[in-house]
């Protein structure tokens, strides 16, 4: 009898700690090689919101761990109202994957084209979408925010990645119309930026991803990007000292591509462990599928995904 119980308390054990190992080896996997979606810049009409819809619908059946949406949730001429805003916070507290959101040009510092105070967007955006400390979509996962004041700005760890969000928009990062404002978030994002790279160094990150909505000029002259010229010389500088990949993602110019723009200001050499991999945008309502792989030394990888629309079959009557 005693050798019949020993058995099988000693079988029970066997079992669980083969229920630990599968369990760790998923764990493990998960968080050495997982996959982001990146999407942005939609929608801007009724066509696309149908198209928003079926994109979503897509993205529910990925296992992703998370998804990030680099701002400009309706076009620049549509009205900044706060059911846009309802509208779209709805639909990503409905996403099935986490889902991070920075705010882009069109929902704040071009609000003044429909008769909107931009700084007043702004903090009505802050109080809708940027509460808490946690993501949106049904599943989510931890962020930390900057401060009360800039709640939108926001840092989280995942797979040994360290990620920021950055609230650095379009139209000159709202330099030209509101400078004051523009020096204050601008030094905020500065400081945000450099404790990031901070943080990712002390956590031994295999890697740091960056997200902002702007596309901050690489290819222009210094006097053709003056809101962006302080971001870029401080993502410059914490790039070259972090050492290992940095992606920069952003939407802005509608235009997917995965590059290397970043030229040294220093040896005029191209910056090879920095990446920008830019988001679809309006008219095409697509996504890029971003797989991060912490055993391979690229670390990220980006392929564009279209979204599949079902054939219809109008019914003919005999």
């Amino acid at each position: 009898m005693r050798r019949r119980y020993l058995a099988t308390v000693l079988a029970g054990l066997v079992a669980l700690l083969g229920f630990g190992a599968y369990y760790f080896a998923v764990w493990y996997e998960r968080t050495t090689k997982f996959e982001i979606g990146l999407i942005g810049d939609i929608p801007y009409n009724a066509e696309q919101m149908r198209k928003t819809e079926i994109l979503f619908g897509e993205l529910d059946y990925e296992d992703l761990a998370f998804i990030l949406h680099d701002g400009d949730i309706k076009s620049g001429g549509a009205p900044c109202t706060d059911e846009v805003f309802f509208r779209e916070k709805e639909r990503f507290e409905n996403s099935v994957n986490p889902l991070v959101y920075v705010p882009g040009d069109n929902e704040w510092t071009d609000c003044y084209r429909t008769g909107y105070d931009p700084t007043e967007r702004l903090e009505r955006l802050r109080e809708i979408f940027f509460v808490g400390d946690e993501s949106l979509g049904q599943k989510t996962i931890p962020l930390t925010r900057q401060s009360e004041e800039y709640p939108e700005n926001v840092q989280w760890n995942y797979g040994n990645v360290t990620f920021l969000g950055l609230n650095v928009p379009g139209s000159n990062n709202n330099r030209g119309r509101a400078p004051d404002e523009y020096e204050a978030r601008n030094e905020t994002n500065l400081q945000w930026l450099r404790e990031g790279f901070d943080h990712a160094q002390a956590d031994a990150s295999s890697a740091v991803m960056i997200i902002i909505q702007a596309n901050p000029g690489f290819e222009r002259p210094p006097g053709g990007r003056t809101g962006y010229n302080d971001f870029l010389a401080a993502l410059e500088e914490e790039t070259l000292a972090f050492g290992k990949p940095v992606v920069l993602v952003h939407g802005d110019t509608h235009t997917y591509r995965v590059d290397k723009p970043m030229i040294s200001s220093v040896t005029g050499e191209r910056v090879e462990n920095f990446t920008r991999a830019e988001t679809f945008g309006s008219p095409e309502v697509n996504w890029v599928r971003a797989t991060v792989d912490t055993s391979d030394p690229e670390v990220f990888t980006f392929q564009p995904q279209e979204i599949v629309e079902e054939n219809t079959i109008e019914e003919t009557t005999p």
